[in-house]
């Protein structure tokens, strides 16, 4: 991990700290950006997982609208906002690649879930077509039965995914809209380098 890659994620541990000790409602929310086959964008709020240096992790079904993109077209931006920090607001812009975590991480994370969330990621076929909410209800009780007495394994196709960050933008907002504006950018060489932006 070079120096200028270091100093990034040392930023953003620092900032998403302050953002858990702000009056941030859900500090780990996060907006992922992705594409499709065709280039049409998606975006939708998943909840930050884990991080370190490997990258930014989420969990979803494979087969989900983000997840289908995602295998089309590995890569993503991701977005926190975290407006009660400091003179007028905080952004975090990470851009990447996207890889699948190993299935010792998805079991280890899956395990440490709340049961009945387990169940719902059995019970859910997400993104595709509900009819009604009783009929989900009734996918819920029956994988509740049949899950009875036992622990419930991670599905499969339920994983994580790690967005491996090719570029990351600090953006402190001011008024004015005399913004500070950080980007760190890996090269093709591997190099990061940081520069500041206009607002």
């Amino acid at each position: 991990m070079t120096d200028l890659y270091a100093e990034a994620l040392s930023t953003f541990a620092g900032l998403f700290e302050e953002a858990r000790a702000s009056r941030e409602v859900e500090p780990n929310a996060m907006t992922v950006a992705t594409a499709d086959q065709n280039r049409q964008p998606s975006a939708r709020t998943v909840l930050l997982k884990a991080f370190d240096e490997r990258g930014f992790v989420f969990y979803t079904h494979l087969d989900s609208h983000k997840g289908r993109e995602l295998q089309a077209n590995p890569q993503a931006a991701l977005l926190f906002l975290w407006r009660s920090l400091r003179e007028a607001g905080i952004q975090v812009r990470i851009e990447g690649r996207v890889e699948q975590v190993s299935d010792a991480e998805a079991d280890a994370y899956f395990a440490s879930r709340p049961r009945m969330s387990q169940i719902g990621a059995w019970a859910s076929l997400q993104s595709k077509t509900l009819a009604s909410r009783e009929e989900f209800d009734a996918r819920v009780a029956t994988t509740e039965a049949s899950f009875d007495g036992r622990d419930v394994p991670r599905p499969d196709g339920w994983s994580g995914l790690r967005v491996v960050p090719q570029r990351i933008e600090f953006w402190y907002g001011a008024q004015f809209r005399l913004h500070e504006r950080w980007c760190y950018e890996v090269g093709a060489d591997g190099q990061w380098s940081k520069r500041m932006l206009f607002p």
